[in-house]
């Protein structure tokens, strides 16, 4: 029988159990894999899983902690999503193209998360190349969310999402482009956080020069998402614009008294659903309660901004396609994705000096929210626009505006990915008909630890916004 106390204890709560002696890590690893086994067929947010292996690594993590060796993830059970290498273990970026590859090599992340002792017992779905927000890819097909099995978990790092707010285990990896880390965690209702660029060393695309690319942790908790961040943190000469060591607090602080933050409920552009709307104003009023100043703003963005991201990510995966293989699109064309195929055939329209003016535009829209930073702590706006969308919908189903002329849609995160020195953290606002919302913080620049100061406060404040879903697992489709 799974134990589902256990599944939804914290990393954090059971690095303490471990050292007390409460529980042992074999146990915990072993209910890990029992729920992924329990939800897998329902919710499919794991391709692979590594029983035999986790086991093994758990009894060595029980022998260290009895010896006083333990090192600071010491037997906690992980995910690392399948867009991310992993030595000797195959890697298929959701792709057909990829079915087979099997790296050599484990990126800083994956070493630095080992070496402190965390176990890796499976590895998540993502879509085709990480590159859609509904997480259903050509090779594993479609993940579903815990609240709602009719529901996405959102993409990139949707089966990282699901399988965090299931209880498979207590955080895992994600990267984010564009929303991938934030996106799952909005939808799911649970923490996800795009440090600032470079704070985690970006080592597992072509290029170390890419200003939007970043790893983060989804975890349950602040204090979670902190811990893995701290692991995993710091600069490496595999990553050229990897930065140093910051100070993270263990605890989080909850304390933002005296501090000032804006809220912007559109960023001047998104239509946002009413009910995500009066979570973000219960999100802000909570952090008013707790001494903080909050002032309502019009940042004075416009939906240029998505455009042009939509561009720059274009150019990625077109880049990105021509890197992996020499097979002409028109021959892969059917063993891909219909989304990746269009990315890449837009991306190839694309020319150097419009590529080179979208960088003007970014910067006008930058400093709209430098200024805005020079003032406050960090700006507040929804994560996601709308609660989690059907399965059947997909990221095309979002263009055109409403009536009051607001573009609609999905996500508000990729915009963020734009100003990528700037961390940008979801933590849960509240709930729509069953169905999470999130409440997305901007701090300033490089300030990773006042992000988790602010969500701290936010997941203090608002406790009841932090729940479990109740996982229909009648649907064994994946069985």
């Amino acid at each position: 029988m799974v134990d589902l106390d256990l599944c939804y204890t914290s990393a954090t709560e059971l690095v303490r159990r471990y050292i007390a002696r409460e529980i042992s890590p074999v146990d915990v690893v072993q209910n890990s894999l029992d729920r992924i086994e329990e939800v897998n067929g329902t919710l499919n947010c794991f391709c692979f899983t590594y029983p035999e292996e986790a086991l093994e690594k758990a009894k060595t993590a029980e022998q260290l902690l009895a010896s006083g060796n333990a090192r600071a993830l010491e037997g906690i059970p992980l995910a690392i999503k399948d867009f991310t290498p992993t030595k000797g273990k195959v890697t298929t970026r959701g792709s057909r193209l990829l079915q087979d590859w099997t790296p050599d090599w484990n990126p800083v992340l994956v070493e630095r998360l080992e070496a402190a002792g965390a176990i890796m017992v499976g590895k998540t779905t993502t879509p085709e190349f990480a590159t859609s927000g509904f997480t259903d890819s050509p090779l594993w097909g479609i993940t579903r969310n815990p609240w709602d099995t009719s529901r996405t978990p959102g993409g990139s790092s949707g089966g990282s999402g699901a399988a965090v707010a299931s209880g498979c285990v207590p955080f895992a990896e994600g990267t984010d482009m564009g929303g991938s880390v934030r996106i799952p965690a909005g939808l799911c209702g649970i923490v996800g956080l795009k440090p600032s660029l470079g704070r985690i060393p970006m080592d597992i695309i072509d290029t170390v020069y890419c200003n939007i690319s970043h790893f983060g942790p989804l975890a349950r908790t602040v204090n979670d998402a902190s811990l893995f961040l701290d692991v995993v943190q710091g600069e490496h000469p595999s990553d050229i614009q990897s930065l140093p060591r910051c100070a993270l607090p263990s605890p989080v602080s909850s304390d933002v008294r005296g501090m000032k933050f804006a809220f912007d409920v559109t960023l001047g552009f998104c239509a946002v659903d009413a009910g995500v709307e009066a979570n973000l104003r219960t999100t802000a009023q909570a952090l008013i309660d707790a001494g903080a100043m909050v002032e309502e703003i019009d940042l004075g963005w416009d939906s240029t901004i998505v455009s042009i991201w939509e561009g720059t990510w274009a150019i990625f995966m077109a880049a990105a396609y021509d890197k992996l293989t020499d097979v002409p699109l028109d021959e892969n064309r059917e063993r891909m994705s219909q989304y990746l195929v269009q990315l890449i055939e837009a991306g190839r329209r694309i020319d150097a000096v419009t590529a080179r003016k979208w960088e003007f535009e970014r910067t006008r829209y930058w400093h709209k929210l430098g200024a805005v930073l020079e003032k406050h702590h960090a700006l507040l706006c929804p994560t996601m626009a709308i609660t989690a969308p059907p399965i059947e919908m997909r990221d095309w189903d979002f263009a055109g505006t409403n009536a009051r002329g607001l573009l609609k849609c999905m996500d508000m995160t990729s915009p963020f990915n734009y100003m990528a020195q700037c961390p940008a953290l979801s933590v849960p606002s509240g709930f729509v008909d069953g169905l999470p919302t999130a409440t997305q913080i901007v701090a300033r620049r490089w300030d990773d630890a006042l992000a988790l100061r602010i969500a701290s406060a936010i997941e203090k404040a608002m406790p009841w916004a932090h729940k479990r879903p109740d996982i229909d697992l009648s649907n064994q489709a994946f069985v």
